[in-house]
């Protein structure tokens, strides 16, 4: 059987983690963006789009 995932049960460090990840995830996805158009690598493009996952993953609380 899977355990459920609890938050209130997550140590206070991972919380704190968590806000920090929250308030540098977008300065980071907005300079990935910039230097994708203007160095476009293969590397930058996914990059760019697990940044993007993430940023929308904490905006919608599925992290």
């Amino acid at each position: 059987m899977r355990k459920r995932f609890n938050s209130y049960t997550v140590p206070p460090w991972v919380k704190e983690i968590r806000v920090i990840a929250v308030q540098f995830i977008l300065p980071i996805t907005i300079f990935q963006g910039i230097r994708t158009l203007i160095f476009p690598t293969a590397f930058d493009i996914i990059l760019l789009a697990a940044l993007i996952f993430l940023a929308l993953s904490f905006h919608l609380g599925w992290l």
